[in-house]
């Protein structure tokens, strides 16, 4: 610029003084401006002979442009009143530095990369099997859905009431920026006309702060925005991140609290009346006031009549929707409590886990987990365990303080179907269903049978391994000495080990098949010594049971000392009913986010066992069922099961298959506030029906276990 003034002063020197000689300049000293112009000065040569011409020409309209304060040849005030160019002067040099200022602006201005956090969290939404909505978590109600599935009527309802000229504006209202700053300098509001592309930035990229700068942000981010995503996306996000009121954020988690539906299914006279929660959800919800009520309607049917305008809703449409569609008085957000708690629980472990899904990407939301929970099972186990808390309640109102109960039902393939964990996941955090707290006494016996069955016996230390067949006997009675190829087998404490009978009853030389039917202990401990502890072990893994569940490799390992959960026993006695093929349990069946799959890994199954092996394992178990509950099912049903007691009394089970599904129930008692040790069951479970033997009759006092089975599995047959 010095170089400039330097060389028209060169081409119009200044006049002489008046009255005097011309004015001599003195030379001054060399200044730092004057050694870069030398510098660079030879550079910029061919520069100012260019401009030369340029500044000779505009010299004599500048000289008429400079401001000449006050005015010659005015007096008074027109002394200070500018004139026609000095006006239009300052007028151009005020658009020049604004535009020159917006334009630095804009290309200062970057679109944030870290998006408002909170405005972009979902919910996540769980899934019954049939696949209505279960229950949802997180902190935000929010479900983001493509645009592609949100209706078209439903988008121009929102277009017409916020922004009509949407897809032909720059991202930003000129006017209504006005009135809003307006507004906010002067009434201190924030107020105005903002387009969507605005009000999208504010939800996503700033905060709510009611400020010039905030606004000035915001036209600027608009502005680039516009011109880097597609209108379709950023009218995407808009309905995905809009607050509807009632806890709702987007169009998505509105339609379904307001009219118990997705935003797919909304018909043109709904969506117009949730475009009209976007004015101010908490003036325009009618439940909430007459006022409200009022208001809503008028904005309703204003929103309709610019559709028509619009020509986005033809008036023969129009007329259809003369009745304001009322929403819900209350809104199904599908909350978790109680029972569905314990679920959510089950769901999120194994989405989490097999579907490589972190705590923070979970956490911030958006996954649709479709589970494998049937609704109609999962109420009918927990009415039967009600009815059962509420009888224990009723005869032994002391011990039903300390009774639990855990049930789980797993279909043949693995997935599970219900789940009992407690009476309130919000008051007993643990799931009795998971819990490995009790032993599994005599219902661990099939796993023995099957075993044996498999991989055969020894009797002897070198000895060649002999089949086993349903028909081999053992024998039967009551306290007999458990022995190995060496002779009987003692404990730590010097004493033999010896095996006892349910009652204390003696069946002598009794088949295998026999005695699992008629769940005889004695046989079971010295054919698992036969068939050798770790064979036992591997085949109960391999049918569902966890290794953490095992304890010492002892004799008492036949007769149950593992401590499985309900769900594991479950999983095992299903492995027998889909023939010797085992199929992890698993809860979720399908993961979305956003309507997108996710990857999920689902198990496969695994030979357990043969088929053969399963096949005879599951007729024992027929036989054990007919037998303790003849009148139960009809003779043709595909049912079996069997009851399971331990010699300490601490805990009852009945685990059975009714066709293609498994379920399994224990009850036991623990007070929790003293210690984890299992107590003495004393009656609270009632006494499994014994059949016939003999020793004589049959005990018929009631099974708590068999009582919530049989009405989970309900009907049998």
């Amino acid at each position: 610029m010095q170089l400039k003034v330097d060389a028209l002063r060169a081409l119009h020197p200044e006049p002489p003084q008046p009255g005097g000689r011309p004015t001599r300049h003195k030379t001054p000293a060399p200044s730092l401006r004057a050694r870069v112009t030398a510098a660079v000065g030879p550079r910029l040569d061919p520069l100012i002979t260019g401009l030369t011409p340029l500044a000779h020409l505009a010299a004599p309209y500048a000289r008429k442009m400079r401001p000449l304060y006050p005015r010659p040849g005015r007096v008074g005030w027109r002394r200070w009143l500018p004139s026609w160019r000095q006006s239009l002067g300052a007028v151009l040099t005020s658009v020049g530095l604004s535009s020159l200022l917006l334009v630095v602006a804009y290309a200062a201005t970057d679109i944030p990369d870290n998006l408002n956090t909170y405005a972009t969290q979902q919910d996540n939404v769980f899934f019954w099997s049939d696949g209505t909505p279960m229950a949802r978590t997180g902190w935000v109600q929010r479900q983001a859905m493509p645009l592609k599935d949100i209706p078209e009527d439903v988008r121009w309802a929102v277009l017409a009431a916020e922004n009509a000229s949407f897809y032909s504006d720059p991202g930003i209202s000129v006017s209504g920026i006005g009135r809003a700053l307006w507004r906010t300098v002067g009434e201190g509001d924030t107020q105005g006309g903002s387009t969507i592309t605005q009000q999208y930035v504010k939800n996503v990229y700033l905060n709510q702060n009611r400020s010039v700068s905030r606004k000035f942000t915001e036209a600027m981010i608009s502005l680039k925005l516009d011109n880097k995503m597609s209108k379709d996306k950023i009218l995407e996000g808009y309905l995905n991140t809009s607050w509807f009121g009632r806890g709702t954020y987007g169009m998505q988690r509105a339609a379904q609290a307001y009219y118990g539906k997705d935003v797919s299914d909304l018909n043109v006279s709904e969506a117009a009346f949730l475009a009209s929660l976007l004015k101010g959800a908490g003036l325009y919800d009618p439940v909430l006031s007459k006022a409200n009520h009022d208001r809503a309607v008028e904005r309703w049917s204003w929103i309709l009549d610019r559709m028509v305008d619009l020509g986005k809703l033809s008036p023969t449409e129009r007329a259809k929707y003369r009745t304001f569609p009322e929403p819900l008085k209350q809104s199904r957000t599908y909350d978790t409590g109680k029972q569905s708690d314990y679920l959510v629980e089950l769901a999120t472990q194994y989405a989490k886990k097999t579907a490589h899904i972190s705590d923070k990407e979970f956490d911030l939301g958006g996954y649709q987990i479709y589970t494998t929970f049937d609704r109609k099972r999962e109420t009918e186990l927990t009415d039967a365990v009600a009815r059962a808390r509420k009888d224990v309640r009723k005869s032994d109102p002391d011990r039903a303080k300390t009774t639990h109960y855990g049930a789980t039902s797993v279909s043949a393939d693995g997935r599970i179907l219900a789940v009992y964990g407690g009476p309130d996941h919000r008051t007993q955090g643990y799931n009795e269903s998971n819990a490995t707290t009790v032993s599994a006494g005599s219902a661990f016996l099939p796993f023995v049978y099957a075993a044996a069955l498999e991989h055969g016996v020894t009797k002897t230390r070198d000895g060649a391994t002999a089949p086993v067949t349903p028909e081999s006997v053992y024998n039967g009675d009551d306290n007999v000495p458990v022995t190995t190829p060496e002779g009987p087998y003692w404990d730590r404490s010097g004493k033999v080990v010896a095996a006892r009978n349910d009652g204390k009853k003696s069946w002598g030389q009794i088949s295998l098949r026999t005695a699992l039917a008629q769940s005889v202990n004695t046989p079971f401990m010295q054919l698992g010594m036969d068939t050798g502890l770790a064979n036992v072990r591997k085949t109960a893994e391999a049918a569902g049971l966890l290794p953490s569940s095992f304890g010492r490799q002892v004799p008492e390992l036949s007769m149950g000392s593992a401590t499985p959960s309900a769900l594991r026993m479950a999983s095992g006695y299903a492995t027998f009913a889909a023939g010797g093929r085992h199929t992890e349990p698993y809860s979720v069946s399908r993961i979305t986010r956003n309507g997108s799959g996710i990857a999920l890994v689902r198990p496969k199954p695994t030979r357990a066992v043969s088929a053969e092996t399963a096949g005879s394992v599951t007729e024992a178990l027929r036989d054990a069922f007919r037998g303790a509950h003849p009148g139960d099912a009809p003779a043709a049903a595909d049912v079996a099961g069997k009851s399971g007691t331990t010699q300490d009394d601490t805990a009852a089970w009945y685990v059975g298959t009714n066709k293609s599904v498994s379920t399994a129930v224990v009850v036991y008692r623990i007070n929790l506030s003293k210690s984890l040790q299992p107590l003495p069951l004393k009656g609270v479970a009632g006494t499994p029906a014994l059949p016939a033997g003999p020793s004589g009759g049959e005990e018929t006092s009631p099974d708590v276990s068999y009582g919530i089975w049989s009405s989970a599995m309900s009907p049998l047959g």
